[in-house]
């Protein structure tokens, strides 16, 4: 059983920055996604056991940054210049079955339980 626990989120306003984080029972492909009210789970950003590679999506591209710190099982997610419109509940998720990043929750087989992130504006 993978375990997976996220810290992190906050309230701040538009134009901040906040860093979440994601504690994993052990070293797998990770990825982070997000839920706003009424609306389907979306995509964040991924990254690779390794590392080595990362997907975004296009709404964070040169805004969120994701990383890894593989001594510590730790993936973070970096979020610059937030907007309104970042407000959501951010999920992030472990793919035992493939090492490589990815942008589909399918792939994904172990999800934390979430930590709320609030954009005032």
């Amino acid at each position: 059983q993978v375990q997976l626990v996220e810290s992190g989120g906050g309230l701040v306003q538009a134009g901040d920055s906040l860093r979440l984080s994601c504690a994993a029972s052990g070293r797998y492909a990770m990825g982070w996604f997000r839920q706003a009210p009424g609306k389907e789970r979306e995509f964040v950003a991924s990254i690779s056991q390794s590392g080595g590679g990362t997907v975004y999506a296009d709404s964070v591209k040169g805004r969120f940054t994701i990383s890894r710190d593989n001594a510590k099982n730790t993936v973070y997610l970096q979020m610059n210049s937030l907007k309104p419109e970042d407000t959501a509940v951010y999920y992030c998720a472990a793919k035992t079955r493939w090492v490589l990043a990815g942008k589909t929750s399918r792939e994904y087989d172990y999800w934390g339980q979430g930590t709320q992130v609030t954009v005032s504006s």
